[in-house]
Formats: C-alpha cells, sequence, structure tokens
C-alpha cells in the first residue's frame, strides 16, 4: 500500500442524534447493495425516540455479519430533510470536508476491493463482524479536493448516464405492457384502416374458454402449441474447476431473469459441462421463466440475446421467430402474478415445466401478429443494456484508478 495512503479514521467521527420529541419520522433502512431503503420492519411498541437521525452528507454503516455478506453496507445519506435509522447503525461524519469530500469517501466504499478488505478484517466465525476500530484502521488515498472532485463530476456523470438509461428501459417496460393489455386484452389492435378493432365493429365471437367474445379467427392455445420446444435447465459438477474456470458460454439462474433482456451473465461454464449436465444449449430469441425461487424471483422472465445455458430452475421456451418469442415474453411478463398464483408445492410453491407448457394463451392471427411493436421495443431495451454495461466498465476503471491518484502530501512535497 502507498505512502499516500491515510487511515479513515484520521478524517470521520461518530454521530449519535437522537430522535427525541419525535420531530423526524421517516424511517429508513440500509440494503447490502449500499443504498438507503423505505424500512419495512414493525415498529408497533418501539420507541422511536431511541432512533438515530441521520442528515445531509453523513454515512451510516452495518458493521454485522460483514464476512458472510462479504460486503459492508454502507451509504452517504444524502436529501436534505433528515431521517431516522435503527439505533444498530453507526451513524459518522466527515470532520472536514475541505479536506475529504463525502462523494468522494463514498465511491471509495463502493470499490469491491473496499468490501474484500473489510471481510478480510473482520472477526468472529462464519458471519464476521467488522469491530469499529479495524474499519477505521482501513486506509485511502487523499488526493486534493479538486482533484477529488474531478474524480466524483466524472463518477457522477457515468452515473446519471445509467440512471437515465434505467428510466428509459422501465418506460419501454411500461409502454409495451400498455400495448399488449389495449391489442391483446382489451382487443384495440389497429385495424385495416388504423382504427381500434373492436370499438369500431371489428368482428368479434364467443370463446367458451375464457367466457367472453375475442376477435374473429383468434383461437386459444398453450404455451406447449405455440412453441417449437421448451426446456429445463442444469447444473454443471461444482466439482470440476475445468468446467467454471472457462468463458465458452454463459449460466444464467434465475436471480438474473429480473424481467429483462439478457445480454451477459454472473458466470461461464465450458462446453464439455454443458455437454455432460442436463443443461442444453439456448439460442438467442428464448423466453426465459423462473420456475421457484425466493421472494419474487419467481415467474419472472428474461429474453436472451446470447446463446446460453440456465441452472435447473429455469424453463427456456424456443419459438419459430423474434416475432412470436417477444409476444411470448410480454403475455408471461404482463400475466406473471396469474402465472404464480398457480403454482404449487408445500411452503415453497413452484411451477413446473408442465404447468408453464400447459399455460393457455390467445393466439392472435398471423397479420395482427405481425405488426405488434414489441421487437422494436426489446431491440431497443437491449442497445441501453449493452450501454449501461459499458458504462459500468468505465465505472470499475474509474473506481480502480482512485489507487493511483497523488496524495495532498505529495504534492506538497513536490
Amino acid at each position: 500500500m502507498g505512502s499516500n495512503y491515510k487511515p479513515i479514521g484520521n478524517y470521520i467521527q461518530l454521530v449519535d442524534e437522537r430522535n427525541k420529541g419525535l420531530k423526524v419520522t421517516t424511517l429508513l433502512g440500509l440494503s447490502i447493495s449500499k443504498q438507503f431503503i423505505k424500512s419495512v420492519a414493525n415498529t408497533i411498541g418501539t420507541d422511536m425516540e431511541n432512533y438515530k437521525i441521520i442528515r445531509k452528507n453523513q454515512f451510516a454503516c452495518s458493521t454485522m455479519q460483514v464476512r458472510r455478506d462479504r460486503k459492508m453496507p454502507v451509504a452517504l445519506f444524502t436529501e436534505d430533510v433528515p431521517a431516522i435509522i435503527s439505533q444498530a447503525y453507526p451513524i459518522f461524519e466527515i470532520i472536514d470536508t475541505t479536506i475529504l469530500l463525502p462523494e468522494y469517501l463514498m465511491m471509495w466504499f463502493t470499490r469491491s476491493e473496499f468490501d474484500r478488505e473489510a471481510c478480510f478484517h473482520a472477526v468472529g466465525g462464519v458471519r464476521g463482524s467488522l469491530e469499529w476500530e479495524d474499519f477505521c484502521g482501513m486506509k485511502l488515498p487523499i488526493p486534493s479536493p479538486e482533484k477529488q472532485l474531478e474524480i466524483v463530476k466524472e463518477y457522477n456523470t457515468i452515473q446519471n448516464r445509467i440512471q437515465l438509461n434505467n428510466q428509459l428501459i422501465t418506460k419501454l417496460e411500461e409502454t409495451a405492457q400498455a400495448i399488449y393489455k389495449q391489442w391483446f386484452v382489451d382487443f384495440e389492435f389497429p385495424d385495416k384502416n388504423g382504427k381500434p378493432y373492436k370499438s369500431n365493429g371489428g368482428e368479434m365471437v364467443w370463446c367458451e374458454e375464457l367466457d367472453k367474445e375475442i376477435p374473429k379467427g383468434w383461437e386459444m392455445n398453450s404455451v406447449k402449441e405455440f412453441s417449437v420446444n421448451m426446456r429445463s435447465g442444469g447444473t454443471p459438477s461444482r466439482d470440476e474447476s475445468t468446467y467454471w474456470n472457462s468463458n465458452d458460454y454463459p449460466w444464467l439462474k434465475t436471480g438474473e431473469l429480473k424481467n429483462s433482456v439478457i445480454i451477459d451473465a454472473d458466470e461461464y461454464v465450458s462446453e464439455l459441462a454443458i455437454k455432460e449436465s442436463s443443461a442444453k444449449l439456448l439460442p438467442i430469441n428464448s423466453v426465459l421463466i423462473a420456475m421457484y425461487g425466493e421472494g419474487k424471483t419467481k415467474g419472472q422472465v428474461g429474453y436472451l440475446k446470447i446463446e446460453s445455458a440456465t441452472n435447473q430452475a429455469c424453463c427456456a421456451i424456443i419459438c419459430k421467430n423474434e416475432t412470436e418469442a417477444t409476444f411470448l415474453y410480454y403475455y408471461l411478463r404482463t400475466n406473471r402474478d396469474e402465472i404464480v398464483s398457480i403454482a404449487i408445492g408445500g411452503a415453497q410453491p413452484n411451477l413446473s415445466k408442465n404447468i408453464i407448457e400447459e399455460l393457455r394463451l390467445i393466439q392472435p392471427l398471423g397479420e395482427v401478429l405481425n405488426k405488434h411493436p414489441f421487437i422494436n421495443i426489446m431491440n431497443l431495451k437491449e442497445d441501453y443494456t449493452r450501454e449501461i454495461q459499458k458504462l459500468e466498465e468505465l465505472k470499475g476503471l474509474l473506481l480502480a484508478r482512485m489507487t493511483k491518484v497523488e496524495s495532498r502530501m505529495e504534492i506538497v512535497e513536490n
């Protein structure tokens, strides 16, 4: 570690301001992703005067279970209006912000190397808590305030672009789901004159299965009948290191679906691993659905833009073309709650490949199906997602460069 590194404890101090008089009512929690979140804790009967107040440019952190989680949750509070947080979290602030900027320090906490060092210092068995003194003893480089500000501005430019792209992806999703409802639930797709079909006298026929009218020529089909093939995944043996020390093919888990376009994976496996496991290589434009998983994972979907294999908790649906694949994606996306409600099993009800195969959907006439805009929407989502990936790489490079900046002391000495 370079001589320009200084202990964090030289620049911070603990703050312990309690919520006397209950003047602050906004209760926050702290996530492992280093963000403040709305608290879901049951506070009935809790003395809220004992909660800590956190103000702008102050930090909250958790030093518990650092080794188990492989991260130290720490976040910078940036709001003008104060909030309260559990008394279990240490709150600290920078002693002199003319020497060390809060945003620069938060950038340092964001680095994966910081979390690895925190894990190294954590004590107390598997869970591994970090002592406050050990945290204060961890070091970082302190360049001039001008250099810190330059780094922070560059980082914020990248972050803002990532945030904008995520907002654009969200808007595209909202638009696509609104179009799905308008076209395939309300049957107000454009007729041959460009007017909404049902409300402009489009011919409707009674559907016994749905107990309502549907456009003439449309029919009900199962997902299995609609698709070309359906596959569930498999997991290569963890005992074979050669399976995982390879960049041949992405291997996806249910937690990576996230109702999104998939262009990468957290892990890669060898071609041999795929051949020797029950996993099969899936083509681009496959639609994935999570058959089970904790929390909100079950029923989430993903749209493949890379060849990939999946674990056994994913079901892959392969369609004839992009038109049908993108339609099916938004059918599953829009009807997720209803699909999840028919999961079966004990304490953790699961969807199965058979359940997904037998899901019933309305199959439009080809002339309507071929007009939907979902391919264009999916392509735009892919573009924004790939740009986010590149921006994240730039952000990583910027965070890595923090170790190479000149310190205040070096500048003075030179």
